[in-house]
């Protein structure tokens, strides 16, 4: 048997090639929309990939089980769990075999056995695999995202991202069977392979070792401490983190059909001189260059989102999927632009129809527009401004990070919920914008520009910076004390 692991660093999503060496057929498990990846890997083994399956209807990735199931020609595998309002829309049309909980089914000598696990999603399955030639008893399981390394899948999704209000604590109870029923079911040695990592917004503690075994993560996993139905309701829908807004888009694609690219998406290099008109329109234009260089000429009325590991994850809170975008970057190969519309794909934001390079910045300035700049402020100064009644510090971080620590004064906005703070200030305010390092608050401050706001600065070097200057900082626990 043969098993390659893929990961997506920007989603912490992690996919898998199952191959039988014996027979040369292979499985893909939980794929992501770029096809070409599986079909490498599957080309370099000497295996052919004839089956495609999921664990579920992902909310935080636009599925490509569709999309490599029609490359390939592989017979596609979805869950029949769940009742009727989570049944694949697309599964007739696409021939696909439906499972059931205690179904099997074989890849060449290699069996998976299906076990229905409600509770992140109601259709949600495990897939434990045997390598037959090698033994009768079963090497590990695929558990998508029901069970992490340290964590279990959150089950309040439905109700937090997708809006079906009432199901998160049902959910929350269907979990607790499903752990049960796993745990009591399969022994200390079986593999544990996690469909997420660290960083991912589909539990709130995922370890970022790729894999564990059942034994260890009885020992380690919160979750499978806890023996009382009750607490673990009350302790798994404690501190979870605030979903995406696309989650919900990806969950109505992702049930319906994802539409078939045939390949990943290559925006046209746009002349410079167009790219004042599409300022002025109100076109969404994304500025890839590094934060300190943005913030020190930039283009107003663009939205600087720096090309890094953390790109894909904010663009899906910030970046509306049913407009045009345009990419704006300081180069003129295009490298960085081909990825970023990958990567943008991986949730679905396809209308990606042009890009602009380090000329477009010529044209500006030879045109006699003026640059924008967004003023980094040190920790001092914003300790003496916050005595100024008519500046706003704007704490972009998450909850749990502002419930640690935060600067005495500053008021609590994170970054994926920022516009509706800023419709609430006038434009005239004095923002400082902060974070924990200064990296999200210059998306921060960029985006207030966007909206208006050009009395906006940038903590340098976030609450760390803070700290470092031993300047006071409060906890949650504080301000409910006072």
């Amino acid at each position: 048997m043969l098993i390659k692991r893929f990961y997506h660093d920007g989603l912490a999503q992690a996919s898998y090639l199952i191959g039988c060496q014996t027979t040369g057929e292979a499985l893909v498990i939980d794929a992501n929309r770029d096809a070409e990846q599986y079909l490498a890997v599957a080309a370099s083994e000497g295996v052919r990939i004839t089956q495609v399956t999921e664990t579920h209807i992902h909310a935080d990735f636009l599925s490509g089980s569709r999309e490599l199931a029609d490359r390939t020609g592989a017979r596609l595998l979805l869950s029949a769990e769940g009742g009727k309002d989570w049944q694949y829309g697309f599964g007739a049309a696409s021939g696909a075999t439906l499972l059931h909980d205690g179904d099997t089914f074989m890849l060449g000598r290699v069996r998976f056995d299906v076990m229905h696990t409600p509770g992140h999603t109601p259709e949600h399955l495990v897939f434990v695999v045997t390598d037959t030639p090698a033994s009768s008893h079963p090497v590990g399981a695929f558990t998508g995202d029901f069970l992490f390394v340290g964590d279990v899948g959150r089950p309040d999704l439905l109700e937090r991202a997708a809006h079906i209000e009432g199901t998160m604590r049902d959910a929350a109870s269907q979990l607790f069977d499903s752990l049960h029923r796993f745990t009591s079911r399969f022994p200390d040695y079986l593999q544990v392979w996690p469909g997420h990592g660290s960083g991912s917004a589909c539990g709130k503690s995922l370890g970022a070792v790729p894999q564990s075994t059942l034994g260890y993560e009885r020992l380690a996993n919160w979750a499978l401490q806890v023996r009382d139905r009750e607490t673990f309701i009350e302790a798994v829908l404690e501190g979870q983190p605030d979903p995406p807004p696309y989650f919900a888009r990806m969950k109505r694609l992702n049930r319906a059909g994802p539409d078939v690219l045939g390949k990943l998406p290559s925006p046209a290099r746009l002349a410079a001189e167009t790219l004042p008109g599409l300022v002025a329109s109100g076109a969404t234009i994304l500025d890839l260059r590094r934060a300190e260089t943005a913030a020190e000429r930039f283009i107003e009325g663009t939205l600087n989102l720096p090309f890094n590991k953390s790109f894909v994850g904010w663009a899906g809170w910030l970046v509306d999927a049913e407009r045009d975008l345009f990419l704006l970057t300081g180069s003129d190969d295009g490298r960085d632009v081909a990825a970023a519309a990958a990567e943008l794909s991986m949730i679905g934001i396809d209308r990606v129809p042009g890009w602009f390079g380090a000329d477009a910045f010529v044209s500006w300035a030879s045109s006699g527009r003026s640059f924008g700049v967004v003023e980094q402020v040190d920790a001092s100064r914003v300790a003496k401004s916050l005595q100024d009644d008519g500046v706003v510090v704007l704490d972009v971080r998450a909850q749990d990070e502002w419930d640690a620590g935060h600067l005495p004064g500053a008021r609590h906005a994170p970054l994926g919920r920022l516009r509706e703070t800023l419709d609430e200030l006038p434009a005239d305010t004095r923002i400082v914008m902060q974070c924990q390092g200064g990296g999200r608050s210059a998306i921060a401050a960029s985006l207030a520009r966007l909206a208006g706001h050009h009395d906006v600065s940038n903590l340098r070097g976030g609450l760390d910076a803070w700290r470092a200057s031993q300047l006071p900082v409060e906890t949650s626990l504080d301000a409910v004390a006072s």
